[in-house]
């Protein structure tokens, strides 16, 4: 597939769910629906942010394995050396053929420890928070496609479709191109599935 998505004349509109509030009452159905659009339009990676491994096990409901890719947290990301995704969880995705990415967030990394030591905020933490004007999980969406594509894991030349949320669970899935985190502004953003109406 290219990366501009071909669509039949009746489905240029891509109606979009907004929920009503934000967080993981929506998980089930944010994977229910964007996951009936990837299939539609072909799509081969999907994304899932996850932290306890719960939104990645449910998304096994709705999708095989080997198209999977399971975005965690940093280790240390809540404090040093602890990794939120228990060893038990991963292995079990591992398993069932899931690849768990785990690596530095691109939208808080170094630059993040300059704000924390003088408080200053950096460059990818003013983008972080400009995505954050549709969402949070609109900006982990983003933020996962980013790390995906610098991992190898996805493709900058294909659509992907990638799910975030706000805080625990699903409630953001969008239609993306990924890019490098160097190359962010090639990043595009091609369908919205799924946000909530009014983001926290």
């Amino acid at each position: 597939m290219s990366t501009e998505l071909t669509h039949r004349n009746d489905e240029v509109a891509v109606p979009g769910i907004y929920f009503p509030t934000c967080g993981a009452a929506n998980t089930r159905r944010t994977l229910e629906i964007s996951t009936r659009r990837a299939s539609k339009l072909g799509l081969k990676k999907i994304l899932v942010a996850t932290t306890s491994g719960k939104t990645a096990l449910m998304a096994l409901d709705f999708v095989a394995a080997e198209c999977l890719v399971a975005v965690t947290h940093s280790t240390g990301f809540s404090r040093p050396d602890h990794q939120e995704l228990p060893s038990p969880i991963r292995l079990q995705l591992q398993d069932a053929g899931v690849h768990v990415l785990t690596c530095q967030h691109a939208l808080g990394g170094v630059n993040r420890a300059v704000r924390k030591k003088l408080g200053t905020y950096q460059l990818d933490e003013i983008i972080a928070y400009t995505l954050r004007l549709f969402g949070q999980g609109t900006k982990v969406a983003v933020e996962i496609a980013l790390m995906a594509a610098d991992a190898g894991l996805v493709s900058t030349a294909e659509p992907c479709l990638s799910i975030g949320g706000s805080s625990r669970g699903a409630d953001t899935a969008l239609i993306l191109k990924p890019a490098h985190t160097q190359d962010f502004f090639d990043l595009r953003i091609f369908e919205v599935l799924a946000k909530p109406h009014h983001p926290d």
